[in-house]
This record gives structure tokens, C-alpha cells and sequence, in this order.
């Protein structure tokens, strides 16, 4: 897929995406949302003759031509699905079956369930063990809402962030989340979080200040932290190309799922 078949894409889901989802505190607040009730029963109609015009429209509606529109529309969607799997598939720049090489010295153990949105870069080391997860929903709305900074941007050496959480935990005591940035300049830390062990999701904690206002020397040692754990400017490109080639993937088995709702041949 080319870097420019790829700013399409993600400027169509971007009109539709939420916000970054790695915050926890939004997650906890999509969680916590209430239901919005839906009625007992449609209110009464104002007129008869309302209520005639309606039940002589859905009389006009025979069983037999509500099936064939049905089975019109479903077929139609059906031949939108195939031709659109076909596209993808016989690409000559698809990536799902590309085989991508670690970079050198690679130190963690990569986690892929099919279906997921995410894969997760794990390790252990001194004591400490280290996640990283990785969303294939990339930072659309950073990278392509700004139409500023489309107009300077090189459709063919296009690459959107990847967005990823870190959390570092010991044996013991508090753990330690980083929510980033992974860009080919730098490893951007949006916001970090001291988390209780017990309680990680816990509301209205103290998180400490946001990342952007921290002194600039705990700025530089916090970078500095996540580097020597594995989280360093040569990891970008293979992410990059690994994430591509697996939100290709999912995408094909999304469409094939919708195939099979549909049915037919």
C-alpha cells in the first residue's frame, strides 16, 4: 500500500475516529457513560388521517418486493466486499504477506492475537517488567487534520505516529505508564502516570503535572529512561512497517467477517 493510498484511508476514518485511545482516564469515561433510555412505545399519532396514510404505505409494501430489494441491496453489498477484498489482496504493494526483519538487538518478545487492534512488546529486565502496547489506529487526527501542515507534507514520505502505551511495573510498588508518540523524529511522551499497584484504574488520583510542563531536565531523563529499556529512534521504521502490514491484514479479515454476514457465494 502506498504511503499515498494510506493518507486516503486514514483521512477517511479520521472523520470518524474518537480521540487518542490510550488515555485512561478516557477509557474510564467511555466505560462509565450512561445508557440513553429508549422510549416504552412510539407516541400516539396526531390526526387519523395520519394513521391512515401511514398503514396505506406500509400496505403498499408486498412481502414479495420488500424481499427482492432486500436481496437486491445485499447482493450489491456482497460484490462491493469481494471487489474491494480482490483490490487489497492482488495489490502489488500490499504488505500483509511482506516479510519484515527485526532490527538489530531487538529485545522483546512481540505479541499479535488476530482480531486485536493492538500488538504488545514485552521484556523483562533487572527486576522490571516492561509492555508496550501498540494501536494500528494511527494518530490521524495529529498528523492529517491540520491543513497547514498537509500542504507541506510529501504524499510519498507520508508516515503517521504510532500511538503507544508503555507501562513499567517491579515486583513491588507503584507502576509507571507512558502514553507516546513513536514519529520518525522522536519518541514524543504525551503524559506519563504514576499508577496504584492495587488499583490502577482508581479515579480521581493525582497524576502529577502533564508532561509538557515538567522541567526540561526531567523531560530529557524520562526520554532517556524509556531509551535504555528498548524504546529508541531505530525502532520506528520496523514498527511502522510492521503495524502497516498488520492493520492490512485485520482490514481483509474485517471485510471477510462482513462477507460472511451478508452470505451468498
Amino acid at each position: 500500500m502506498s504511503p499515498a493510498s494510506l493518507a486516503a484511508r486514514l483521512l477517511r476514518r479520521a472523520a470518524t475516529t474518537s480521540s487518542s485511545p490510550f488515555s485512561a482516564l478516557a477509557r474510564r469515561g467511555l466505560n462509565s457513560s450512561a445508557p440513553v433510555p429508549l422510549p416504552r412505545r412510539l407516541p400516539a399519532a396526531t390526526s387519523s388521517s395520519a394513521g391512515t396514510t401511514a398503514r396505506r404505505f406500509l400496505a403498499s409494501q408486498s412481502p414479495a418486493s420488500s424481499y427482492a430489494s432486500k436481496s437486491s441491496a445485499d447482493e450489491n453489498l456482497r460484490r462491493v466486499i469481494e471487489s474491494e477484498i480482490e483490490c487489497v489482496v492482488q495489490s502489488e504493494e500490499s504488505t500483509a504477506d511482506k516479510h519484515i526483519d527485526l532490527p538489530d538487538d531487538f529485545p522483546f518478545e512481540i505479541i499479535d492475537n488476530p482480531g486485536d487492534q493492538t500488538i504488545t512488546l514485552q521484556r523483562e529486565i533487572a527486576g522490571e517488567t516492561i509492555k508496550a502496547a501498540i494501536y494500528t489506529n494511527f494518530d490521524t487526527e495529529e498528523d492529517l487534520d491540520d491543513e497547514d501542515d498537509k500542504s507541506d507534507k510529501d504524499e510519498e514520505s507520508f508516515k503517521p505516529a504510532i500511538q503507544m502505551v508503555v507501562t513499567i511495573q517491579k515486583p513491588e510498588g507503584p507502576i509507571l505508564e507512558f502514553d507516546c508518540n513513536f514519529n520518525d523524529d522522536e519518541l514524543a511522551i504525551e503524559n506519563m502516570r504514576v499508577l496504584n499497584r492495587d488499583n490502577p484504574d482508581a479515579e480521581n488520583v493525582y497524576e502529577g503535572p502533564r508532561f509538557p510542563v515538567l522541567d526540561e531536565s526531567l523531560q530529557k531523563a524520562l526520554h532517556r529512561y524509556l531509551e535504555v529499556r528498548g524504546f529508541k529512534h531505530s525502532l520506528h521504521d520496523w514498527l511502522y512497517e510492521y503495524m502497516m502490514r498488520k492493520d492490512e491484514k485485520e482490514y481483509v479479515i474485517w471485510l471477510k467477517n462482513m462477507k460472511e454476514f451478508i452470505g451468498g457465494n
